[in-house]
């Protein structure tokens, strides 16, 4: 967006002397005739300089020796006789143009001459030049219903911000023909007249207009008139604050137009307010008109290179930043604090409160005219703290350090497609979505108030752009492979100090299904599930404990893939090392019955060692089934008929134990040797062969499907 303003915006020389006079008004009782300009602002400032605003010099608050200001509109001839003879100070600050048309006016009208004025009747300006002539003028202000003239000499003056335009035509309209003297002065001031020409040209380049200026003002209501003709969009302001700048927020081209009574850092606190509700860049732009000036008193020419010289130098208050350490000079030392005179601020001081100042705080300690270094920590109005600037240069430093390599931690505040977003102190921080983790991230919301180690890429510190791109990923692709190092160097180092069949201590650190995890000077170990127990084992927590320490044997070692496995089982007794200490032919001996099959029952002796009872040797009565006499937790007695240790078999009989009975039955003598050579075959088969779980065929199904 681009704005444009008229180099004669602002005070004129007139309202600025004025209000500067009354700013350095001395004593305690200071008084002003009605309002010193149209604008609240200033005379609320004033107000809270104990400036006292009276309407008449009839006010029961005066005694001798107060001070009465005149404002720059100026006063009647007999106020001014009045507040002598009640012995009042007068600082006499009429605008010297104001002054030189009550000159012209007295002299004329003292010379016999019909005053003629032309203005806004009730405006103060008016009233006081109608009362250097007695208050007989004639007052108008249009085209219409011109008075009749009886006199036939004519004075004609015009109040000092009139509309240039209206003058002329109201002149062309006066009927000066029958005359004898007719003195024309075009008392319009040459920076209203400026003003007007500036206002006509900016309505007519800009898409919207700002007419800035005091309710009252007469001035300001014809620049808001001017720029009406030539835009359609013109808004009348009476301050800063009382419009909806989303109104104008979508047009590139705005003007803004001061009256004579506004105050240049109202102008700052509208192009403040425009940058909070535009995405753009506000570009200001200041236009002059052609100065035509004729008969500028003196006092006003001295003042005029003053006032180009502000005008032109227009600094608004967004070149002030939140964050920006500037050097003040102290105005003034109070108990509550300091005053400070800011370069460039258009503004005469700020007040800095001791509880921003650094140090504990003691006015003798300070003196006007030291410089003191400030940030400032707020806009429209300015702020100023002195305990925040020491904070943003630790944090300077910290980014100093932050650029050189240092780690830092942000908290993440939100997410978008490209990645994150934090703050650390005044800098903005970003990580990208590829430098958050190592790999893909489906989801940056799940990071959203996590707080984040990051390494920055990229540090932007110029102007009001404060960045930090940040990575995590670098970090932890450096932790990591710092980790494999180490782990490298470590493998490398026990892979160098084992061997096959080693005995080593080991620490269960997790099960899985097929095995348990070994802790071995750090080296996670692979202990089958088939190698931690001689008997069948469904569980690894059935032998081991997760944290405790056993001792291991190494079974294999794979260099290559960095895989040692290791056995528990290999360093324990097997079950059937005691059969040959415990147990001999011929030994009765006790057991519960573990499983039945068709040929038999297997009895559980020892831990992991079974013995064989054929259904032969059960009874004494033929079996078709061993399950029709035993069954499986039962507990039996049983005689040891045969022992082989190669084979690790045991061969039982029940009947052995038992009383011999005459058969009965005889049994049936078909294939007795086919069936005794079967039995014997069975006998000699490994115990688990014979489960019913492997799916195996029983020798009694086969000796049955023979005889079939």
């Amino acid at each position: 967006m681009k704005v444009i303003i008229g180099k004669n915006s602002g005070f004129c020389f007139g309202v600025k002397r004025a209000v500067d006079e009354a700013f350095s008004l001395k004593g305690e009782r200071k008084f002003v005739l009605g309002e010193i300009i149209h604008n609240e602002s200033v005379i609320n400032k004033l107000s809270d300089r104990g400036i006292i605003t009276i309407d008449s010099l009839d006010d029961e608050r005066f005694i001798e020796g107060d001070v009465l200001l005149i404002r720059t509109h100026g006063e009647s001839k007999t106020v001014f006789d009045k507040a002598k003879v009640l012995g009042l100070k007068i600082v006499d600050c009429t605008c010297p143009f104001v002054k030189d048309i009550q000159k012209k006016v007295h002299e004329h009208y003292n010379k016999g001459y019909q005053i003629i004025i032309i203005g806004n009747q009730t405006h103060p300006e008016i009233k006081g030049i109608n009362g250097w002539c007695d208050n007989s003028a004639i007052i108008t202000e249009d085209c219409e219903n011109l008075p009749k003239i009886s006199a036939d000499k004519v004075c004609v003056v015009v109040q000092t911000t009139f509309s240039e335009q209206k003058f002329n035509n109201i002149i062309k309209n006066f009927a000066f023909k029958d005359l004898k003297s007719v003195d024309i002065f075009k008392t319009i001031c040459y920076t209203t007249s400026n003003r007007q020409k500036e206002a006509d040209y900016i309505s007519k380049k800009c898409q919207a207009v700002l007419v800035l200026g005091g309710a009252n003002s007469n001035n300001t209501d014809n620049l808001f008139k001017i720029c009406q003709k030539n835009c359609n969009a013109v808004y009348r302001l009476i301050n800063p604050t009382d419009f909806d700048y989303e109104t104008i927020k979508n047009y590139k081209r705005v003007g803004i137009v001061l009256g004579a009574s506004t105050p240049i850092e109202q102008f700052q606190e509208v192009i403040s307010n425009m940058e909070k509700v535009t995405k753009d860049t506000i570009e200001t732009e200041v236009i002059a008109s052609e100065e035509t000036v004729a008969e500028v008193p003196a006092q006003a020419e001295e003042k005029k290179s003053e006032m180009e010289l502000a005008f032109n130098n227009i600094k608004p208050s967004r070149d002030f930043r939140v964050g920006q350490i500037i050097t003040a000079v102290i105005s003034s030392v109070k108990e509550e604090g300091l005053t400070l005179s800011i370069k460039d601020a258009k503004k005469d001081d700020f007040d800095l409160n001791k509880s921003e100042i650094l140090a504990d705080y003691n006015p003798e300690n300070y003196k006007a005219g030291d410089k003191i270094r400030v940030m400032v920590v707020g806009k429209n109005p300015l702020k100023f703290s002195e305990k925040a600037m020491e904070k943003v240069l630790k944090e300077e430093s910290d980014i100093e350090e932050i650029k050189n390599g240092k780690i830092f931690e942000a908290v993440i505040d939100s997410a978008n497609k490209g990645g994150l977003i934090g703050k650390y102190g005044n800098y903005q921080v970003f990580v990208p979505s590829s430098q958050i983790v190592i790999g893909f991230v489906k989801d940056l919301n799940k990071f959203v108030g996590k707080t984040l180690r990051l390494k920055a890429e990229k540090v932007e510190s110029k102007g009001a752009r404060r960045q930090i791109v940040g990575s995590q990923r670098v970090i932890l692709e450096a932790e990591k492979q710092e980790r494999d190092a180490i782990k490298a160097e470590k493998e490398a180092e026990f892979f160098g100090s084992i061997q096959e069949g080693d005995v080593v201590l080991g620490t269960p650190v997790r099960f899985a299904n097929f095995g348990a995890f070994i802790d071995v000077n750090g080296f996670d170990c692979l202990a089958h599930i088939s190698d931690l127990s001689w008997t069948r084992c469904e569980n690894c927590a059935d032998v081991l404990e997760i944290g405790k320490e056993y001792e291991f044997k190494i079974l294999k070692i794979d260099v290559e893939n960095k895989r040692v496995s290791v056995g528990y089982k290999q360093l324990q007794q097997k079950p059937w090392d005691i059969v040959a200490e415990k147990y001999a032919v011929g030994d009765v001996v006790k057991g519960n019955v573990v499983r039945l099959v068709n040929f038999g029952a297997f009895v559980e002796i020892e831990k992991g060692v079974d013995g064989l009872i054929h259904v032969s040797n059960i009874s004494n009565k033929y079996l078709e089934n061993p399950a029709t006499a035993l069954q499986v937790g039962q507990e039996v007695e049983a005689k040891i008929i045969d022992i082989n240790f190669e084979k690790e078999k045991i061969n039982l009989s029940i009947k052995a134990l038992l009383p011999e009975e005459p058969a009965e039955v005889e049994e049936p003598k078909k294939s007795s040797k086919k069936r005794e050579a079967k039995k014997e075959e069975a006998q000699d088969e490994e115990p688990h062969s014979w489960s019913e779980d492997d799916g195996s065929v029983s020798i009694a199904e086969m000796i049955k499907t023979s005889e079939n």
